[in-house]
């Protein structure tokens, strides 16, 4: 018996239009709808459309009855066969090759759907970027006359035409950041059309070893999230739930989520605007190569960018993910790799301000960070490759793509020379059992931090999902049990560096009586750390530059929990770890 996913529904609904909105077109809006959606208002077709991540809609103005009400009918087909369409971690039959890190599909309307009022003439296009100064919001917009730019309580601007961009000037600016995550509300009237937006002040540059936020080097302190919720799949059941995966994230030290081959529900975007939470953003991945499945990424990859780019929180675009739709073959084939360069080019040609990445884990082609995916499960090794990867000419390293399937992957794809690019972690995690994957999570993310070659790093991941049970808290959003390891003391800005190889977990060193632990500080803050490191017995000063790690302070040990800890000129503390000694 063949057994698949529903690949048809149908949806059916009364609509009505607010007496309120007499003499205004009535404009309906879909959110998102996997995959191909076909909409009938009192049974004329309104729209068709095919994409599952991106936003359509239609004037059902002359559709609905005299009255204002009508009849709304959906089709949407969801092939059950997915892999030349985008569709990121959902699963397709025929199995993707990643089909092991893959999850229940999220088919049909997953987004709001919404009615609008309009004017017959409406603004059909705004972007609100800061100027490179950040002395003020720089607007485009494509609309009726005249024009009236208000940004409210400092500035307002009015205009007969607009013929181009235009720049609001704002005295005593303040900065988007995420200590202090300001907006600028913006309210935009053309001809009989207002739009009310937002944006923030903030400039993202990438050169030397770090990112720069506003002029100021920021490492990437991050996690992946999927975008997935057990009773809706890729549909969040509540606004108050893609605010609280951001609050999760950053009560974990996280600055950064990588939210993972999907463009996720607009409000998640908001929130993170909001709240001051950095993002690294990427379209969904197809699963194989054709001409038609790179059309149909580079469609959904430029409406990323159009879609989301003005939202201050993006700091990061990407584009492919570990060669996924490219038949995990970039390096031996000059035709995928023309496909990496053209995604890179299509966001880069779109939006000069923020950094790209063009393939994600290994084989960049033509990028603006270098990052790589390593997972290994044995400390030491995982070590050793980190030096290698990041402090060496050797980008090479093994990647299993499947229980017994395991290949040398490289940073570089041919012809590539990443060297002078900015290098972060795209991927790490180690251990099955939540012990040992906070055991790995503490030892694995030290060896990030003790070279300053690199930039940053991307946890995987936030919560399980179905069978991929190696999150930090639950698919339910429970915390988990870590083995006495706190996320906020990993993920904090100042960390410290243990200079050993564990052993196992609950027996990183065995001893004979007492020995002696080297122990390093990692911070990464704007000003220099004065203050102490403490333990049980004793202390020691603490001299820490920003982005260079000390020099070690030998701390005697016997048998037992070693708990360490450093506080700042102020008695505060800011860095805590411990080592296990049997």
């Amino acid at each position: 018996m063949l057994t698949h996913w529903l690949p048809i529904a149908w949806y059916r609904r009364g609509i009505e239009r607010p007496a309120e909105w007499a003499g205004q077109r009535t404009v309906l809006h879909f959110g998102a709808v996997h995959h191909q959606a076909s909409v009938w208002v009192n049974g004329a077709l309104a729209v068709e459309h095919e994409g599952g991540y991106l936003p359509f809609e239609a004037d059902i103005t002359d559709l609905l009855d005299s009255d204002g009400t009508g009849t709304l009918v959906v089709r949407v087909h969801a092939p059950v066969d997915k892999r030349f369409i985008p569709h990121g971690k959902q699963r397709s039959m025929p199995a993707d090759d990643y089909d092991g890190c893959a999850f229940t599909p999220s088919s049909g309307i997953w987004q709001t759907v919404w009615l609008e009022p309009r004017p017959a003439a409406s603004i059909s296009q705004l972007s609100l970027r800061p100027t490179p100064e950040l002395d003020g919001i720089e607007v485009s917009l494509v609309g009726p006359s005249p024009v009236r730019i208000e940004i409210p309580g400092v500035v307002v601007r009015e205009y007969d035409q607009l013929t181009g961009p235009v720049t609001l000037p704002i005295p005593e600016p303040r900065l988007w950041t995420p200590q202090d995550p300001h907006l600028y509300d913006v309210v935009v009237t053309a001809g009989e059309d207002t739009v009310r937006g937002y944006t923030g002040l903030r400039r993202i540059e990438w050169q030397g070893n770090n990112l720069l936020l506003n002029g100021v080097p920021t490492y990437v302190r991050g996690v992946l999230d999927q975008g997935f919720w057990p009773t809706g799949g890729h549909t969040a059941p509540t606004d108050d739930a893609l605010k609280r995966d951001i609050v999760l994230a950053r009560e974990a030290g996280f600055n950064v989520v990588r939210k993972h081959l999907k463009l996720e529900d607009p409000r998640w975007l908001y929130w993170a605007d909001k709240l001051g939470m950095l993002v690294w953003a990427e379209p969904p991945s197809t699963g194989r190569f054709s001409p038609e499945a790179v059309a149909a990424f580079e469609e959904v990859t430029a409406g990323m960018v159009v879609r989301d780019g003005n939202h201050p929180c993006i700091v990061i675009w990407g584009a492919y993910n570990e060669e996924w739709g490219l038949d995990w073959d970039v390096p031996g084939d000059p035709a995928k790799q023309d496909a990496v360069r053209r995604a890179y080019r299509i966001i880069r040609d779109s939006d000069p301000t923020r950094p790209v990445v063009d393939n994600s884990g290994w084989a960049h082609v033509e990028t603006d960070l270098v990052d790589w995916h390593y997972y290994d499960d044995n400390v030491a090794s995982w070590a050793a490759a980190v030096d290698r990867l990041v402090n060496t000419d050797d980008g090479s390293f093994p990647v299993r793509l499947g229980p017994d399937f395991v290949v040398d992957k490289a940073i570089a794809a041919p012809g590539f020379d990443g060297s002078e690019l900015i290098q972060l972690n795209g991927e790490y995690g180690g251990g099955s059992t939540s012990v040992e994957r906070g055991w790995h999570l503490r030892w694995q993310t030290q060896e990030l931090r003790r070279h300053a070659r690199n930039a940053g790093y991307i946890f995987t991941e936030l919560y399980d999902i179905e069978h991929e049970t190696v999150g930090i808290y639950t698919y339910d959003r429970r915390t988990k049990d870590l083995g006495g390891t706190r996320q906020s003391d990993v993920h904090a800005e100042t960390t410290l560096v243990i200079d050993l190889t564990p052993e196992a977990p609950g027996r990183d060193l065995v001893v004979t009586g007492s020995g002696t632990v080297p122990v390093r500080v990692s911070h990464h803050g704007r000003d220099p750390l004065l203050g102490t490191l403490h333990w049980a017995t004793g202390s020691a000063p603490v001299d820490a530059k920003p982005f260079v790690v000390t020099d070690p302070i030998e701390v005697v040990a016997t048998p037992g929990r070693l708990q360490l800890w450093v506080t700042d000129s102020d008695g505060a503390v800011v860095a805590r770890s411990f080592v296990d000694i049997a």
